[in-house]
């Protein structure tokens, strides 16, 4: 097949402010004198309580409110009264922040509209704020527990006891100013060193504060009761398949073709990368995160996932007697032999350290973490420090950084059978939802499908040995979306390996014991061995971190939101997971593998009946964008399906103590049949006097799919539109629309985006050169 080079996609000129949608709608019915009272007397509660349980020795003093709205949020009538939105959860509950006990002006607001509608007036002043309110309470200590610490069994206060120690994980409500966030830390730390507590580490990053303390149960008990703390926990846990050794070597090897200087480079974030003869040659650096840990892979795990990211499908290659890398590594190692994290050091540190290090060092861009904190999932469309800290790394250094969905054994003791019996049903259960950091936005997350399904020529003859998959199927332990928000999540998946029940035994088996049911990758201890196998979604991220390589490698420049463009671009479900998946509802293959396996090759070269157009770009806070799609004559009129496929990628910054978690979000629409001035008028911001938007008949709006509302609450986005009779009355030019909506980062500043345009033919008919006639090529 043909290999062409991508397009340019074509910009209009004309930059204007996009057209803002209504809010909600109108305020609830109250008795405007009952409400404000019953208001009134609640706040008076929530103050009295806090002011009560303040220490004039632990923290200076704060008030924080716990605030249910039933329309919409006001962020800014809150910000008029004084109080600072710290958060956001999923039932319009929100939590406020004031430096001041008296709250003035919201208390003249509540006294206003208890008085009534005024002469002239239909409704009571700042009804639209007032009556919105639901309740007003505060910050119970109880809720500042953590999944982790819940999920251990210490749901309550009076869980933790005294004269027991606890290493937990404090992290502070967003106040402001890192001045503000470094002296409550250093109160927090004073007070609880006073008790005997020991501060192993800290983190104050850019909207995180976090603290890791070891400390008696007393003390946690009174951290709890701190109004500045946001959250008290036990430290994540690294989720890893535990590594058995394999005895799987070969006799004979290719010799491994020779790897530029200027190839790709890709930084593992794991447990170190050794120095095995197959790639000692293409490690251009290791790090360690503390130095005291050693750059020694003394676990496995990364040499595993390294050879993964420069090798691919090692057991394919090896099958055509061949040994072809594709990316050079380095390497930051921040887990220990044990696979844990060091207890000293924060995760989101950690990650913070490792990534700009490898980027500043080593000119590092793209990067796999292979590990995830299986005692903490995506709860409430919520993400923790740890996703946020990726996602801002995005956004701050322009790197792609792929991310494991995460491992779940399906079914345990005497249930065990069901994870063959019941599958794939168990992959949707509440259970097994993403976990840290895998739903954050910004970051690619990778889920599992099997290669096929695990059995030996041995196994075969075994009744009590049961396959659960088979080639293509979710690998039953891949973790299921959606992600923050409810983002399509994961983003794609690949090759993970499977499991098979061992009824002898009644145990599942991963590649660690039947290397058949795993992929194949490096063994770390290349003396013993040369190769290991292996199951988890720990080894279909470096895949898909092994095919960004390839697009990098053939677009040296592009940004990270191209890279993720170019991949959503040219990912689809494999038919396999479609039918098995059919009987679980239309959202569970988006939840299992989100936008597909990728197609490397789909990703940097276009051919005769496929053509890609590209472009990076970005938008001023509420404008837009027309880019204008030519559309060739064979298209519009030969017989067969034709396709045009949108892909849209831009990193917002984020704030995960929000729901609203990205500050910036954005959109696009294909239109046809239109002027471009019919376009811009339509869309543009229009003042009260000009009058209503001009329609646009829903024709010429192009049904793409995924619909739009499920796709856009992601940053990575990609949707199709498929045509199979004449579209020719439409014209030969087509418009793409990118819209970009302000949130709470504020009206100021430019976001980044970079879009692809897939147009296709299934027949084949000569699309690429009637469309590179009318734009320019793009290398």
């Amino acid at each position: 097949m043909a290999q062409y080079d991508h397009l340019q996609l074509v910009r209009l000129p004309e930059r204007m402010p996009r057209r803002k949608t209504g809010g909600g709608g109108p305020p609830p019915m109250r008795n405007p004198g009952g409400h404000s009272e019953r208001l009134g007397q609640e706040l008076d509660q929530a103050v009295a309580v806090q002011q009560r349980r303040r220490r004039a020795d632990a923290v200076d003093p704060a008030l924080i409110l716990r605030v249910q709205m039933s329309g919409p949020l006001l962020e800014e009538e809150w910000n008029k009264v004084g109080l600072t939105v710290l958060s956001i959860d999923e039932d319009r509950t929100l939590v406020l922040f004031s430096t001041s006990d008296e709250l003035t002006a919201f208390r003249r607001k509540l006294e206003s509209y208890g008085r009534g509608a005024p002469a002239g007036q239909q409704n009571p002043s700042f009804a639209g704020f007032i009556a919105n309110i639901e309740s007003i309470d505060e910050v119970a200590p109880r809720d500042r527990i953590g999944m982790r610490a819940r999920e251990a069994g210490l749901v309550d206060v009076d869980d933790f006891q005294p004269g027991q120690s606890y290493v937990v994980d404090i992290e502070l409500w967003d106040l402001g100013r890192r001045d503000l966030r470094e002296r409550k830390i250093e109160d927090i730390v004073a007070y609880a060193e006073a008790r005997e507590s020991e501060e192993l580490d800290r983190h104050i990053g850019p909207n995180l504060t976090l603290v890791r303390l070891r400390c008696d149960g007393g003390v946690v008990r009174t951290l709890l009761t701190i109004e500045e703390i946001a959250e008290v926990d036990l430290p994540p846990e690294p989720d890893l398949l535990t590594a058995q050794h394999i005895d799987l070597t070969l006799a004979e090897l290719p010799e491994p073709e020779t790897l530029d200087d200027d190839a790709p480079l890709i930084g593992i974030i794991d447990s170190g990368v050794n120095d095995h003869p197959l790639i000692e040659d293409i490690i251009v650096g290791s790090i360690a995160i503390p130095d005291t840990l050693g750059i020694a892979d003394d676990h496995g795990h990364g040499t595993f996932v390294g050879g993964i990211a420069t090798f691919g499908d090692l057991r394919t290659q090896l099958g055509t007697g061949s040994l072809v890398r594709q990316a050079r590594l380095c390497s930051a190692k921040v887990i220990d032999n044990t696979g844990n994290f060091p207890s000293s050091r924060l995760a989101p540190r950690l990650m913070r350290e490792a990534i700009t290090r490898l980027n500043e060092e080593f000119g590092c861009r793209i990067f796999v973490i292979a590990l995830g904190d299986r005692t903490k999932v995506v709860e409430g469309g919520k993400v923790g420090p740890w996703a946020q800290t990726l996602d801002e790394l995005v956004r701050e250094l322009d790197v792609v950084i792929v991310v494991a969905a995460g491992n779940r054994q399906p079914r345990r003791g005497m249930r065990i059978e069901e994870a063959v019996t019941h599958y794939p049903a168990y992959l949707m259960e509440d259970a097994n939802r993403l976990c840290e950091p895998a739903g954050g936005m910004n970051i690619v997350t990778v889920g599992a499908i099997a290669h096929g399904n695990g059995l030996s020529q041995r196994a075969q003859d075994n009744v009590g040995v049961r396959p659960i998959t088979d080639m293509f199927e979710p690998s039953p332990f891949s973790r299921a979306g959606p992600g923050v928000r409810g983002a399509i999540k994961p983003d794609f998946t690949d090759v993970g390996g499977t499991l098979i029940y061992d009824g002898p035994t009644a145990a599942l088996q991963g590649g660690e014991v039947r290397p058949e049911a795993g992929v194949m990758s490096l063994h770390y201890r290349p003396v013993d061995r040369l190769f290991a196998a292996r199951s988890g979604t720990s080894h279909a991220a470096p895949l898909v971190a092994f095919k960004a390589s390839q697009i990098l490698g053939r677009f040296p420049d592009a940004s990270a939101n191209l890279i993720r463009a170019l991949l959503a671009g040219s990912a689809s479900i494999p038919a396999e997971t479609t039918r098995r998946l059919a009987g679980l509802g239309d959202a569970a293959e988006r939840a299992m593998c989100g936008y597909g396996r990728v197609d490397s090759e789909r990703a940097v070269f276009s051919d005769d009946a496929r053509v890609v157009l590209y472009a990076e770009d970005s938008l001023s806070i509420d404008h837009f964008a027309v880019y204008q799609i030519p559309i060739p004559e064979p298209f519009q009129t030969e017989r067969g399906r034709r396709t045009i496929r949108i892909s849209l990628a831009y990193d917002p910054p984020v704030r995960h103590s929000r729901l609203d978690y990205n500050g910036v979000s954005m959109n696009f629409r294909l239109i046809r049949g239109c002027a471009p001035d019919d376009i811009f008028e339509h869309f543009r911001r229009r003042t009260v006097a000009e009058g209503a938007v001009p329609d646009m008949a829903p024709r010429f709006n192009c049904k793409l799919l995924p619909s739009s509302t499920l796709r856009e609450r992601s940053s990575l986005q990609t949707a199709a539109v498929t045509f199979s009779r004449d579209v020719s009355t439409y014209g030969d030019t087509y418009y793409l629309v990118v819209r970009c909506a302000g949130g709470w980062s504020g009206d100021e500043g430019q976001q980044d985006f970079a879009v692809t345009v897939e147009i296709s033919h299934e027949a084949e008919v000569a699309l690429y050169e009637r469309l590179r006639q009318r734009t320019r090529v793009r290398v």
